[in-house]
This record gives C-alpha cells, sequence and structure tokens, in this order.
C-alpha cells in the first residue's frame, strides 16, 4: 500500500507541475542594467540562467540590455537580478522610434536611449498626448508636404 501511495503522490506532482507550465505564458522579459565590463556580463547572465522557466538569455552590453525568454513571471527576473548582481535593474524604458508618432518631442526623446529607441510614451498616458500629433497638426504638416499630391500649389 505504501509503494502505489507514493507512485501515485508523485503522479499528482508531475500533474501540478504541467498546470503550473500551462498557465505561465512564454515571454520575452528585457531589463536595463548596467554592464561595464565581461564580468559584469557573465554574472547578470549568471544569476539568470538558473532560474526556473527560462528557455534562453541574451546579454547585449552596448546597450546594457538583458533579453529573458521563458515561462517566467517579469517581476521575479528583475528581483532576481537585483539580489544576484547588487546593479541597479529595471524593465527596459525604450521602444523602437517607429512607433511614436513624435519621436523627438521632448517627453519621448531621450539622450541617454539607444540609436533607434526612444522612451516608452504609450504607457504614460500624459506624455503620449504630447508624443502624438493632433489632427490640426497633421493637417498643417502635411499641407505644405512635397508628398502630398493637394498640397499649395504656390509652394
Amino acid at each position: 500500500m505504501g509503494f502505489l501511495s507514493k507512485i501515485s503522490e508523485l503522479h499528482d506532482r508531475a500533474r501540478s507541475r504541467e498546470k503550473l507550465k500551462k498557465n505561465k505564458q512564454l515571454q520575452t522579459v528585457e531589463i536595463k542594467v548596467k554592464m561595464d565590463c565581461e564580468g559584469c556580463e557573465r554574472r547578470v547572465k549568471k544569476s539568470v540562467e538558473g532560474m526556473k522557466g527560462v528557455t534562453s538569455v541574451e546579454v547585449d552590453p552596448k546597450q546594457s540590455k538583458l533579453t529573458v525568454i521563458g515561462y517566467v513571471d517579469p517581476n521575479k527576473v528583475l528581483h532576481r537580478v537585483r539580489h544576484r548582481t547588487g546593479k541597479k535593474a529595471d524593465l527596459w524604458p525604450y521602444i523602437p522610434y517607429d512607433v511614436v508618432e513624435h519621436p523627438y518631442a521632448p517627453v519621448a526623446y531621450d539622450r541617454k536611449a539607444p540609436p533607434g529607441y526612444v522612451k516608452n510614451v504609450l504607457a504614460d498616458p500624459e506624455a503620449a498626448t504630447l508624443a502624438r500629433a493632433s489632427s490640426t497638426e497633421v493637417r498643417y504638416t502635411t499641407a505644405f508636404s512635397d508628398e502630398n499630391p493637394n498640397a499649395c500649389v504656390l509652394m
């Protein structure tokens, strides 16, 4: 009787693990961490590699970016990087500049951002209105555009 109960217990544990994996979805977590040398890169990479659910880890030292792909919780990954490395880490605050209508608006533009990226103003409702063009702005800027066939002929 003891042997059969142990087998059923192991079977139940295996099923509960499958349920946990089904509930979590595959995510890409991007974290900004300052890395000065190869030792910092190695430490940041090793801090996350052993986490349960992680499938791949990529480190980009030029952009100070850590990319983790797997069945993980972004806050847990962030906490683990901060705790294991002792470095200041934040979720990746930038998005490609093609996504924002006015990437060089004072709210969106960041000098510290890597090339081709601006601040994520779409997440902040107050900043998003400043980075988006109003209909009157669009009307005036396209009225004198060379690409607009109905533009002013006097130009």
